[in-house]
């Protein structure tokens, strides 16, 4: 089954030289990879052009920084894989572990996979607490209105069928994606399996961008995909 890997990107320029070393590294030989700049200032776009084209299969620039779910729904529109992935650009995430992610999908198991970073025996990087807390907390409040029992409900590593992902019709812009996404999925009832992923997260210092606004967004949109929107 072919795979096709999603990497929105914005101001990555210290990072997505060898994140895309490792994808294209990754023990899947069939693959597609899709990558959009979502209008990077930091030098990531010019890098992207001079040096990484011709690593990946797609380059999409957008002409404005619209937000990471706003470049997801335009990177899902291109995919043309069975099976649909979710990287971030930042090498938090390890490419080495797409074939345990996608195995539920191949062996027709699963149509959703979701990769957790708080259950399995894999290297975490010990960073944030209160980030643990807001992370655990967020995917208690989706758990109890979408009844799934998720344990990482905002991870980065999302697989899908690529009939599913490109069902959904998807409004969030920025980070209100992963909410919004987890309460779609959950309402298609549709197979979804959880796989214990390593997780190499970074401080602030080093690029991490998200913050407690944020999360105050998430719970809104939890709230707003589950109770009143469809």
């Amino acid at each position: 089954m072919k795979l096709t890997i999603v990497i929105p990107v914005y101001n990555e320029v210290s990072t997505i030289e060898a994140l895309l070393s490792r994808v294209n590294n990754s023990p899947i030989p069939d693959k597609q990879i899709i990558l959009i700049d979502d209008c990077s200032t930091d030098g990531t776009r010019e890098l992207i052009k001079e040096r990484l084209e011709d690593q990946v299969d797609r380059v999409i620039y957008q002409p404005e920084n619209c937000g990471k779910g706003f470049a997801l729904k335009t990177g899902f529109k291109h995919a043309t894989g069975d099976i649909v992935l979710i990287q971030d650009a930042d090498l938090e995430y390890d490419p080495r572990q797409y074939p345990m992610l996608i195995e539920p999908i191949v062996n027709d198991m699963a149509d959703v996979v979701f990769g957790s970073r708080f259950v399995g025996a894999g290297p975490h990087r010990v960073v944030y607490f209160w980030h643990y807390v807001g992370n655990r907390l967020l995917t208690l409040l989706s758990n109890m209105l979408t009844n799934i029992n998720l344990t990482d409900m905002e991870t980065c590593y999302k697989v899908f069928r690529r009939e599913v992902i490109q069902s959904i019709d998807i409004k969030e812009n920025r980070f209100g994606f992963e909410p919004e996404i987890t309460a779609k999925i959950a309402r298609k009832r549709v197979r979804i399996y959880e796989i214990g992923i390593s997780y190499y997260g970074r401080t602030y210092e080093e690029g991490k961008k998200i913050g407690w606004r944020d999360g105050v967004k998430a719970v809104w949109c939890i709230l707003k995909y589950n109770l009143w929107a469809h």
